[in-house]
Formats: structure tokens, sequence, C-alpha cells
């Protein structure tokens, strides 16, 4: 399928989705991987990540152009071995996702939703935010506020970071599309950001800048 969504924000910030429907072959022959990296993919026993790993790599060529190497800091945030740009990755199923960005911070966390989220609910969230989901829209809303969380903990290099303690959604009403604000209050910072979001094929998808 390849990619399905390709959106630039602030003439500096793109976000792209891929759609997984080719076999481990047709997404090898998109991309050149080094030795290593051709190691790295083939030490995977799941094959549905291999299929993850290297789509990340199709579509990472596919928003720069050109084949990039992608490696990895000690807390597994994710660089451009040439840091020409700020990246965030995240896949869920059968999408794969990517921000991209040469000035801002980035953050993104994508997920396909299901009724598992009802389980561990009270394990990322306040009970105030608890409190202000919409029953009507419970599963959608619980998984933007997951979602929101792992944006969150992305953009802040994933460094001191408990969700519930140090991680706050403020109040929204959910909608297929939207914006919404939280917190991050640790012993490195105390900063607020904006968060958007919105639906595509049962995904909640969510990714911040600053």
């Amino acid at each position: 399928m390849g990619v399905i969504v390709r959106e630039n924000f602030n003439e500096d910030v793109e976000l792209g989705i891929w759609e997984i429907t080719e076999d481990y072959d047709e997404l090898m022959s998109m991309i050149s991987l080094d030795e290593r990296d051709l190691v790295t993919v083939e030490s995977f026993k799941n094959h549905k990540r291999k299929l993850e790993w290297l789509s990340v790599r199709t579509l990472l060529k596919e928003l720069l152009g050109k084949d990039s190497k992608i490696v990895y800091g000690p807390e597994r945030k994710p660089y451009l071995y040439n840091n020409e740009y700020n990246i965030s990755i995240s896949h869920s199923k059968n999408l794969t996702s990517i921000l991209k960005s040469k000035k801002k911070r980035v953050g993104l966390d994508l997920e396909f939703m299901s009724t598992k989220i009802l389980r561990v609910a009270d394990k990322f969230l306040r009970e105030t935010e608890l409190e202000n989901i919409t029953k009507s829209q419970e599963i959608y809303h619980l998984y933007l506020h997951w979602c929101a969380k792992e944006a969150l903990y992305k953009i802040c290099d994933k460094v001191d970071i408990n969700f519930v303690t140090n991680l706050n959604i403020e109040q929204f009403n959910p909608r297929e599309k939207g914006r919404m604000f939280g917190t991050v209050n640790n012993s490195y910072m105390n900063e607020r950001f904006t968060l958007n979001y919105f639906t595509l094929k049962n995904y909640a998808i969510v990714w911040c800048y600053k």
C-alpha cells in the first residue's frame, strides 16, 4: 500500500504513515541496507517484527528521498546517523508512522484500538484523568490519553518519566481530529505541550513538536 498519510506542519515538521501490505521481499527491495542492518533484521524471530522494522526504513526513505541509517541512544530513542533530522517512530498492527523535523523536538505515538486498554487504564492515568473520560467514547478517549503520554515520553527523551506521576493530560472532549494539552513535570522540566490527534482505520494517532 505504501504512504497513506503525508502532511506538513509549520514548514519544518512532517508526518508520514505507511500501511504495510507488502511482504518481506517487497519491502527489502525498496531500500538499501548495510551489513549491520541486514544482520539486525535477520535476527528477529518474529516475521511481523521484520516487516515493521523494514517499513520504518522504507517510510523514512519516502520522506527524505534517500536511504538513511537509524541509530538508537541508551534509552532506545531513535536518531538519524547524520543528525539531519529529529525523528519519532511508532508502529502498531499494520501501520507505521514517522514524525520528523530539523529544528523541533518531536514525539509521536500510534495505536490500534481494542478493549484491552480497559484493563490497564488505571496503570497510566491519574484519578482525575480517569474521571474525565467520556463514557460514550471510552476506548477512543483512553487510547488518546495513552498515545499522548507516549508522545510526551518520547519528546522528553524517555528519561525520569512515570506516566501517572510525571505526565498529565488536561481535560478535553474527543473528536475525530483535534488538539489537547499535556504537561511534563519531573526533575528535568515543568513544561506544557500542545498535542495533535486524529483517528484513522481504528487507530489513534497523537503527535507533538516544540
